[in-house]
């Protein structure tokens, strides 16, 4: 295991496709769409209470985070519940990386958000693992890897239940 005792240290996680394997099941009921402005501004409008406050956009800083979000080269998508519900978004590629980390072993990264008020209930790993399946389908990774803020114990609880395995900590710069 990777030890850190840093407030603001990083986790990066990895997961081979041959762990993935034993552990996926099909997740057919969540959509993937490609981000468009209308949901990046959905979505930079949650609001997360502490000590996940610190995902939440600042409003002069929400015109920013939609171009971001919409930008191609960023790979984000919408993820959408059966009753059309937006539930989550994902991204997949190098936006997921945060400065400071070691990325270069071969693998894609993720990273990604769940509507505040379904955190804690159990959905996470399902996302993750929809998100898994939407990856392999779109992108054929070798390998995944997650890069998890230390403090967030509960992504990092879902990240290990799907099959992540730390494999480095670092402070971000």
């Amino acid at each position: 295991d990777v030890l850190i005792n840093h407030a603001r240290g990083t986790f990066i996680l990895g997961v081979t496709n041959t762990v993935l394997a034993k552990r996926m099941q099909i997740m057919g009921q969540y959509t993937f769409r490609k981000m468009d402005a209308d949901c990046a501004g959905q979505i930079v409008a949650w609001q997360y209470p502490p000590p996940y406050h610190i995902y939440n956009c600042h409003p002069n800083n929400v015109d920013a985070f939609v171009k971001g979000f919409i930008t191609r080269q960023y790979r984000y998508h919408s993820v959408w519940n059966p009753a059309g519900d937006l539930i989550a978004f994902r991204c997949f590629g190098k936006d997921a990386q945060v400065p400071g980390g070691d990325y270069r072993a071969e693998a894609l990264d993720m990273g990604g958000g769940l509507r505040p008020d379904l955190t804690g209930q159990g959905f996470g790993a399902e996302i993750m693992q929809a998100a898994f399946e939407f990856a392999l389908q779109n992108y054929t990774p070798l390998a995944f890897r997650a890069t998890v803020a230390a403090f967030n114990q509960r992504a990092l609880k879902v990240c290990k239940k799907v099959g992540y395995q730390p494999v480095q900590a670092f402070i971000s710069t």
